[in-house]
């Protein structure tokens, strides 16, 4: 009996030994899988921001306001918030929204000093038995040029402490930074616009000139040319003044070169020679409008009309990993490498000052999408023609051809 009592004490020794063993385990992989509430704190925080960045980085609508509002109270941890501008509240998220009109004049005051205010419950009198309302923050919502248009104003349900004045600055202070991104990628936007517009200015006239030229010649001679170069020519112009699209694909470009191209070779005949390796792969890839049709017109204008005899020209894309390397290049006249060193000489005039402005336009517009190491590399020396070179990513995420 006392052996067989010994044995069972010994068989339930085991048995906790191995539930403390599984439940060590247990306690390890939840260890391991879950978050330690700092860090499940500081992902919530992370997120909650990510909403609320979304609609503020398209500027401070109504609607903006009206999706960022809720997240914006969750970060400052109020019981109610309104985001307002000197004439109206945008949006109100939360409890007292029925002190909209004392928030907003409040928040037009903060705008005009430019700076935040505390309230308490006699600036914010109130005939409701229930209302909640004992205190609010209103912080201005800075711009680029440190000036506000908006403000953001925290409502509690206590006098304000100076942890909660804190936090409202904080966020508003965030957001601010938000609706100055926005602005600015508004105004590269416009920018761009801006650049496409020179760039069109440029191209036009003398271009234009020289078709209408051209196709004149063919229409006793030979009038069907002259009518296929007025459908080459119209779909050219088409292409070019656009009104919509910031970017094409390199397909849609070459498209508009071989338009280009055609009108220039009636124009200058046999003179005109041109070598195209292009690799399939790359044809979808997008890139600046307008970035690559201002490179070949400056090799026809400024490079090959001046050479006597056959001048060529070659344009490559190659497929190189993640990038498109683009090419395009002329033996041509040539041009001082000097004048397109930014400060290293006056600013050229005549036919140059037009080739200097399209490729410093070209250049700019490249490196403000993709970043500084995607500019332009131009390698020319008088007499020894012009070779322009590009990398374009294939795949960025401003792109959208």
């Amino acid at each position: 009996m006392g052996a067989r009592t010994g044995t069972v004490v010994a068989v339930l020794a085991v048995l906790l030994a191995l539930a403390a063993a599984v439940l060590a385990v247990v306690r390890l992989r939840a260890r391991r899988g879950v978050a330690t509430p700092q860090q499940r704190a500081t992902y919530d925080v992370l997120h909650t921001a990510a909403l609320a960045a979304e609609p503020l980085r398209a500027g401070l609508t109504a609607a903006a306001a009206g999706k960022a509002a809720r997240h914006l109270r969750t970060l400052v941890g109020a019981v109610g918030l309104a985001v307002a501008d000197t004439e109206r509240c945008l949006a109100f998220d939360g409890r007292g929204g029925h002190h909209r009109d004392q928030l907003t004049a409040a928040a037009h005051r903060a705008v005009r000093a430019n700076r935040s205010i505390v309230l308490s419950s006699t600036d914010l009198p109130c005939d409701r038995v229930d209302c909640i309302v004992r205190g609010a923050v209103v912080a201005p919502l800075a711009g680029p040029d440190g000036r506000a248009t908006d403000a953001l104003a925290a409502v509690a349900d206590a006098q304000p402490a100076p942890g909660f004045v804190q936090a409202t600055l904080e966020v508003a202070r965030w957001a601010g930074s938000q609706l100055a991104l926005a602005e600015l990628e508004s105004s590269r936007e416009r920018l761009a616009r801006a650049e496409v517009r020179a760039l069109r200015a440029q191209i036009s006239p003398h271009f234009i000139y020289n078709a209408l030229t051209a196709i004149a010649s063919f229409v006793r001679t030979d009038p069907e040319r002259a009518r296929e170069l007025i459908l080459e020519f119209a779909e050219f112009t088409r292409y070019s003044f656009r009104a919509h699209g910031e970017f094409t694909t390199l397909a849609e470009e070459l498209r508009s070169i071989d338009r280009y191209l055609t009108i220039e070779r009636a124009r200058f005949g046999d003179r005109l020679q041109v070598r195209l390796q292009i690799a399939p792969e790359v044809l979808p890839v997008g890139l600046p409008f307008l970035c690559l049709q201002p490179l070949v017109e400056n090799a026809v204008r400024h490079g090959l009309s001046r050479k006597p005899g056959v001048g060529m020209l070659s344009i490559e894309a190659r497929d190189a990993g993640a990038e498109c390397h683009i090419t395009v290049e002329d033996d041509g006249v040539g041009m001082n490498p000097e004048v397109l060193t930014a400060g290293a000489t006056p600013e050229p005039v005549g036919d140059d000052a037009g080739q200097h402005v399209g490729l410093s336009n070209v250049d700019e517009r490249l490196r403000s999408v993709f970043g500084d190491r995607f500019g332009l590399v131009v390698e020319t020396a008088p007499g020894a023609g012009t070779k322009v070179s590009m990398r374009v990513p294939k795949f960025h995420p401003q792109v959208r051809a």
